[in-house]
């Protein structure tokens, strides 16, 4: 079929325009979210290079500006009023003064645009959409899905704004429940490693438990002396609290929980979504769903 003679074909009535708000809904609830990722890291991406462009062409006219004779008083009360065009004009006549102007500014308002991300990331709750179900199944590779994507260049990006950054938090952290808990157990490991007396703490309360229930199947306390067991709980209770105080075995946790934490906070803010295997199931859908609202 050959074009009108206007060259543009004439618009379809019954074609069907989604709204954009609507199709980003469908795109969560069908658990697309790899799209919605870059969808918004294009857009981030091609507004900061508008902006990057946009100062370059107004020094171009603060430099033509400042080169007319008599414009010179007209050039100074337009810089007293705007302080970013007076450093711009200031530098225009002394060649690299402009350029590092433009770049002070663009980073100036990146670098609010990054403080205003991390600080959503500090406060934004990991677990809102963790289920026990997220650690039933088989944990997810390693190399090819926790660490990188095989199919994407680049499997690590800055977040474009606070609703992306929350989205791969929660997102990530649902994915990759078991490989941050495995490393939480290897940081544990590590500091128990590095602070003996705590990781003997923690074995001496492991041994105390082990033998009052040793002690209990023994004489069938539970049966014949119930009070005498309910005794030798508290006991056991209130050794094993003194050993891991004065071991400092609450330390060692803490500084497993805070590295481990931080790590998976990172980890999950920066790693892009990578698609799935497959797309979600009707009752995995309403789920999704039900999550979101």
């Amino acid at each position: 079929m050959a074009p009108p003679a206007g060259g543009v074909f004439s618009a379809n009535p019954l074609s069907l325009s989604v709204p954009e708000p609507a199709f980003e809904s469908w795109l969560r609830e069908t658990g697309y979210l790899e799209i919605l990722d870059e969808r918004a890291s294009s857009s981030s991406s091609a507004a900061s290079s508008g902006a990057a462009k946009a100062p370059r062409r107004r020094r171009g006219f603060s430099n033509l500006g400042a080169s007319v004779p008599g414009t010179g008083a007209s050039s100074s009360s337009s810089s007293s009023s705007d302080p970013a065009s007076a450093f711009l004009v200031w530098g225009g006549g002394r060649g690299s003064g402009g350029l590092k102007g433009v770049v002070n500014l663009i980073r100036g308002g990146a670098l609010l645009s990054v403080v205003r991300t991390f600080i959503s990331i500090l406060t934004i709750n990991p677990f809102a959409r963790l289920d026990a179900e997220d650690f039933s199944g088989s944990t997810p590779p390693w190399a090819v899905g926790f660490l990188t994507a095989g199919g994407q260049s680049s499997s690590y990006s800055w977040p474009a704004g606070p609703s992306l950054a929350r989205m791969r938090v929660q997102e990530n952290v649902k994915r990759y429940a078991r490989n941050y808990a495995s490393l939480w157990l290897l940081v544990l490991a590590c500091t128990l490693y590095k602070m003996p007396l705590a990781l003997f703490g923690l074995v001496s309360s492991l041994a105390i438990w082990e033998l009052l229930r040793f002690a209990s199947d023994s004489w069938v306390l539970e049966q014949r002396y119930p009070g005498v067991r309910f005794a030798l709980v508290r006991v056991a209770q209130l050794a094993t609290a003194t050993v891991l105080y004065y071991c400092h075995l609450q330390v060692a946790v803490l500084c497993a929980l805070s590295i481990s934490y931080t790590v998976m906070v990172l980890h999950a803010s920066l790693r892009k979504l990578s698609s799935t295997s497959k797309p979600l199931s009707g009752a995995s859908r309403h789920k999704r769903s039900h999550q979101n609202t």
